[in-house]
C-alpha cells in the first residue's frame, strides 16, 4: 500500500516539477539546437537550415523587437510575425507564464530592452 501511495504522489508531483523548470533550462532543452548554447544563433542544426537562426545576444536586433513580438514568435512561430517558418510555434509546449519567463531570459541574453 505504501509503495502505491508513493507512486501516486510522485505521479501527481511530476507536472509540478516539469512546470518549475527555469527559462534557462527550457532554452537549453528546446532552443539551443538552433540558437546555440550561448544564444548566438550557431546551434547544431544550422548546417541543415536555409535561414540563420536569430542571434539572441545581438542587442541591436533584439532591441528592435517588443516583448509582445518575442512572446508571439515563441508562442505562434516565426510565421506569426512574418519571419521564417523554420521557427516553430511552442504554444502547445509552454504555458504563457513560461513564455514570459523565456522573454525575460532572452532580454538577459541580449542585455537589452525594446528600443535599445
Amino acid at each position: 500500500m505504501g509503495v502505491f501511495l508513493l507512486f501516486i504522489v510522485v505521479l501527481l508531483l511530476s507536472p509540478l516539477a516539469e512546470a518549475s523548470e527555469t527559462a534557462k533550462d527550457n532554452y537549453r532543452t528546446y532552443c539551443m539546437q538552433c540558437h546555440g548554447m550561448q544564444g548566438t544563433g550557431m546551434g547544431l542544426n544550422i548546417r541543415d537550415m536555409s535561414v540563420q537562426p536569430r542571434d539572441h545576444t545581438d542587442a541591436k536586433a533584439m532591441g528592435g523587437r517588443t516583448d509582445d513580438e518575442i512572446f508571439k514568435v515563441i508562442k505562434e512561430g516565426g510565421f506569426a510575425i512574418s519571419k521564417s517558418v523554420l521557427m516553430p510555434p511552442w504554444g502547445d509546449v509552454f504555458t504563457d507564464d513560461e513564455i514570459n519567463d523565456l522573454v525575460k531570459y532572452l532580454r538577459d541574453l541580449c542585455k537589452c530592452k525594446f528600443g535599445g
